[in-house]
């Protein structure tokens, strides 16, 4: 077992790593902007000097990716200095290191999915802002974990509404939805994420891991899907593209993110999203009850 610290504790993914690491015997300390700060570094040093964990997991991040457009110096004062004065601590004092980064690393030009040596070229603030935190973590910490996701959807945290949330809302509000059809990706559910970090955080190969579930779909797929598995099936949606539904950033038309260096150390891959999909919508009837 080990002494862990997980950042961003109250986020989505933060929220159900640390609960499942608890479960799994770890002793996890849950660090949020109010007990250390990642942007400043004596905080940092305060924090993990007293800890001195095995591992650090940072998903401490900014995640407003249009935001990121107009508020460009803070977003990279969390991601990238951030992850920075983590990465440097970690180096320090000898802990391991699992950055949580993103599919925006990539420009989504690429006609088949994105592996783990393919070079990343982001095409907005907050996709440039984790390549820079990717690097500063790559160049100070010698036993690290890069593992990018996408399209995180988790039940907790302070983060907001996930997509499937929000979804929901429109629906109730709504009578007619308009949903991208042209932006394909891997929809990550954060509790079966925590799984598979755990598991690599058992594992002695250090580097670049994509960490998605299976399968794909577009926005618009994934919206459908969740409306019909929720029994809200017959709420007319419309698949539209993204000229169709301009934002401040550009975003990323394939974010597929293959994993072939899990397979080759033995990891296994997720569950298929639609399975994952259906355990959310199951959980999230549990909680209204």
């Amino acid at each position: 077992m080990k002494t862990i610290l997980v950042t961003g504790a109250d986020g989505m993914l933060g929220t159900d790593l640390t609960r499942y690491l608890r479960k799994c015997g770890h002793k996890v300390f849950a660090s949020t902007i109010r007990s250390m700060d990642i942007t400043k570094p004596e905080q940092v040093r305060r924090t993990l000097v007293k800890i001195n964990p095995d591992l650090v997991i940072h998903t401490a991040a900014y995640t407003a990716v249009d935001k990121a457009e107009s508020e460009r110096e803070l977003c990279m004062a969390v991601n990238a200095d951030g992850a920075r004065n983590v990465a440097m601590l970690c180096g320090e004092i000898g802990a391991e290191m699992i950055y949580i980064s993103t599919d925006y690393v990539f420009d989504g030009k690429k006609k088949t999915p994105y592996i783990e040596t393919d070079k990343p070229r982001p095409i907005g603030v907050y996709g440039e802002s984790k390549w820079r935190g990717e690097e500063a973590v790559r160049s100070l910490v010698e036993r690290h974990k890069i593992c990018r996701t996408s399209w995180l959807i988790g039940a907790h945290g302070i983060a907001g509404t996930n997509f499937i949330e929000k979804i929901f809302r429109a629906a109730d509000e709504k009578k007619h939805l308009r949903v991208v059809n042209d932006q394909t990706g891997r929809p990550t559910f954060t509790f079966d994420l925590a799984i598979l970090l755990e598991k690599l955080a058992g594992v002695s190969e250090w580097g670049v891991f994509h960490t998605t579930n299976s399968g794909q779909c577009t926005w618009y797929e994934l919206a459908k899907t969740a409306l019909e598995m929720s029994g809200r099936g017959g709420i007319p949606i419309e698949p539209v593209s993204s000229s169709e539904y301009p934002t401040p950033a550009k975003r990323p038309a394939n974010s597929l993110l293959d994993a072939p260096r899990l397979c080759r150390i033995g990891v296994p891959l997720l569950r298929n999203w639609r399975e994952a999909l259906q355990e959310y919508l199951a959980r999230r009837n549990r909680r209204k009850k």
